[in-house]
């Protein structure tokens, strides 16, 4: 192309794949984020690249706990009534898409989207010369009870019609596993098909570094705005008083998205599903070789770098509301059950935030009636699973190349109009 430029706004996992995916494809791409990639939503993720995934939160099994998780007392699901008063177009998109119809459309769009990824991730792993952060020995669903266990039919059959490789575990063989993890889950489930890093802001700052070795810019400055510019161009303002030009621009900024594209008559009806995460130390001999998840204490506990990461459910609230910690004192509780934690390694509790659409599918491609303004967000959790597969069909829609998935299920339009 003849002015092969483009902007990439937000440097998490999906923005900075972006940048490496158009990088490679010839273009000259300049990456800005106010902080140093990888520093805010994709800082503090439990590490987990999994196909079972697939699965949304809105899902026909909701319907059955939805009465329990209304009450606003549990691990799993915490909400502020006002946030969701506020917002009745996404509350009401999101509960009418939890129809087994439109569960077994998102259920095989993410599908093709994280085996993609997977994909992505490995190699880009092996040119950023990371792949020592890499465990391949999948991750575990933990449960209390038999109960509990034959309550997740859905979910395992699911990954039965997708062809995600599990194994059942009894309590012996749950022992021989993760000997570290006392006695107390009658039944595990093996998900062999996942991978898992031991930092994934790490993984993040290792792909920039690739960026920028390869001749790409970084700009740490706060977008403070985008102005469609002359000859079909596009001016991206920060908040220092700079601008930058680009034939084309890619909104990669997660949760910010609304807010940043509402000033462009753009209105995204996005959700914050709000997580909290702590660092642990462990008792000697004692740690975990697989992240896995309780899910009767409603957390995630993966081995990192740092100690054993913390991470809790959901909690539905505007973007930069005040956090509470509730929930991870819930989750940190059921954990000291699960297995010998030493005391907290970080004074501060991190918060981050899953930027969610009505349907669990993230937007990827170009704004209609708006052209050379790119798309990428709406993750929700699955933004590190998915921001390299996210990468590849953005790059060849943008290119007209041969596209590796079918872009239908993340097109703009099912939520935008011109």
């Amino acid at each position: 192309m003849k002015n092969n430029t483009v902007v990439v706004m937000g440097a998490g996992m999906v923005g900075v794949a972006c940048a490496l995916e158009l990088q490679r494809r010839g273009a000259k791409v300049t990456l800005i984020d106010r902080r140093e990639p990888g520093q805010e939503t994709s800082y503090g993720n439990a590490g987990v690249m999994a196909r079972s995934s697939l699965m949304p939160f809105n899902n026909p099994g909701l319907w059955r706990g939805l009465p329990k998780l209304l009450g606003n007392q549990t691990a799993q699901f915490r909400y502020n009534p006002w946030f969701l008063a506020r917002n009745p177009r996404w509350a009401l998109g999101f509960l009418a898409r939890a129809r087994q119809s439109t569960f077994q459309e998102t259920a095989t769009a993410l599908d093709a989207l994280i085996r993609l990824s997977l994909v992505e991730h490995k190699r880009l792993m092996g040119e950023a010369q990371i792949l020592h952060r890499l465990r391949e020995n999948g991750w575990l669903f933990l449960y209390r009870s038999a109960a509990a266990y034959a309550g997740s039919q859905l979910a395992r059959d699911t990954m039965d019609h997708f062809g995600v490789a599990t194994e059942a575990l009894d309590r012996k063989a749950l022992s021989d596993l993760e000997p570290a993890l006392r006695p107390i889950f009658d039944r595990a489930l093996w998900i062999k098909d996942a991978s898992s890093v031991d930092d994934p802001s790490q993984v993040v700052q290792a792909y920039a570094r690739l960026f920028v070795a390869r001749g790409g810019l970084i700009r740490q400055a706060a977008v403070a705005g985008l102005q469609a510019h002359k000859d079909k161009h596009w001016k991206v303002l920060d908040d220092a008083g700079g601008h930058l030009e680009a034939e084309r621009v890619v909104v990669a900024m997660g949760p910010w998205s609304k807010a940043f594209l509402a000033p462009l008559g753009i209105s995204v009806p996005m959700a914050f599903e709000r997580g909290y995460h702590m660092h642990y130390g462990s008792a000697e001999g004692v740690t975990l070789k697989r992240p896995v998840y309780d899910t009767g204490g409603a957390y995630v506990l993966s081995p990192m770098e740092r100690g054993l990461r913390l991470s809790t459910g959901v909690e539905l609230d505007d973007c930069d509301a005040p956090p509470r910690h509730a929930q991870l004192e819930l989750a940190e509780k059921a954990a000291r059950q699960a297995i010998s934690m030493g005391e907290r390694m970080e004074r501060d509790v991190w918060l981050g935030r899953r930027p969610t659409l009505p349907d669990s599918r993230p937007i990827i491609g170009e704004m209609p009636g708006r052209p050379g303004l790119w798309l990428a967000f709406g993750h929700q959790h699955v933004g590190f699973s998915t921001g390299p597969g996210t990468a590849a069909l953005l790059g060849a829609q943008m290119y007209g190349d041969v596209l590796p998935i079918d872009p239908e299920p993340f097109r703009a339009g099912r939520f935008l109009s011109a």
